[in-house]
């Protein structure tokens, strides 16, 4: 089979599996306008979605109803509209970055913690609210109130409780195996809590649709390397969106997220230099003063050249 060229994979990418629209904005948003200050010119989004197949309309829309869900703010100098991530959306876009660009690998101690919202504790909701951010950090919801998961963050705990307004609502603690009572393993409360096999496939597909772009000579466009490394993200992130992200120790072996993290860091180091020439190119086609890309970008997928 011959092999592709960069234009032919994302053509064919794009149209075997296209991205929503503004999902597609909220990925650019966190992988390419947070490192270069957080802000951009609409024209700039527009003018880097294109390549993409997204048009202005959809471009607009996409940015009025992130807007609406406050994850940007909006201002406007003349006919321009200038678009910044909300403040208080940062910590949200930040724990995605630590998702996506950091190594798979928690550690288990062997406890399990639990959030507790007995009923009456608080209504309903409140407790609709905080099962989705906790599902989106990977707890598991174990019965009515009672949440769980055995290696979670605690600083974004804490966050979440806040932004939410639980804290001194709910309880929080960690539970370990007590022993000789007949207990069953705590580890097999995986197999109770999580269905891994909609994440496992997941995974395989995202290896076998970006592998062939390894084979992919150095000689690619800022462009094309732009549309590859947003795609690369984009497909990533969505996978990521359903993992748990558990420790490895309780993960079934082998466990093809890590494979998906070592590939995604492959085709990321080998477009990231490429992409940014496009990305500052758009950028500053609206403003000049556009900033490089900050320092924890070169940190990303542990470190890039």
């Amino acid at each position: 089979m011959p092999q592709l060229s960069s234009a032919e994979w994302i053509d064919r990418f794009l149209t075997n599996d296209p991205p929503r629209h503004k999902s597609l904005v909220m990925t650019l948003c966190g992988d390419a306008i947070a490192p270069h200050g957080g802000a951009f010119w609409l024209g700039s989004m527009i003018e880097l979605l294109a390549p993409l197949g997204v048009s202005d309309r959809l471009v607009r829309t996409s940015v009025f109803r992130l807007v609406q869900e406050g994850w940007l703010v909006a201002s406007r100098e003349g006919r321009r509209s200038r678009y910044a991530l909300e403040p208080q959306a940062l910590p949200r876009f930040e724990r995605a970055n630590r998702r996506i660009y950091s190594a798979p690998g928690l550690h288990w101690d062997g406890r399990w913690s639990f959030v507790l919202a007995p009923s009456g504790s608080i209504d309903g909701d409140l407790r609709a609210l905080l099962r989705k951010e906790l599902e989106w950090e990977g707890f598991a919801m174990l019965a009515t109130g009672v949440m769980a998961h055995p290696a979670p963050s605690r600083d974004t705990l804490h966050e979440i409780l806040a932004r939410t307004r639980a804290d001194g609502k709910v309880f929080v603690c960690d539970a370990t195996e007590l022993p000789g009572v007949g207990s069953r393993p705590l580890p097999e409360l995986v197999g109770d809590a999580w269905d891994l096999s909609g994440v496992v496939a997941a995974y395989h597909q995202f290896i076998d649709s970006f592998t062939p772009l390894l084979a992919l000579n150095d000689d690619i466009s800022p462009q094309d390397a732009f549309a590859i490394r947003t795609l690369l993200i984009h497909a990533y992130r969505r996978v990521q969106l359903h993992d748990p992200m558990l420790p490895l120790e309780l993960l079934p072996a082998p466990w093809p997220g890590s494979d998906a993290y070592a590939l995604a860091q492959q085709v990321y180091r080998r477009t990231q230099a490429r992409a940014e020439e496009h990305i500052m190119a758009m950028l500053g086609k609206e403003d000049a003063a556009t900033p490089p890309a900050d320092d924890a970008f070169y940190e990303r997928f542990g470190g890039l050249a």
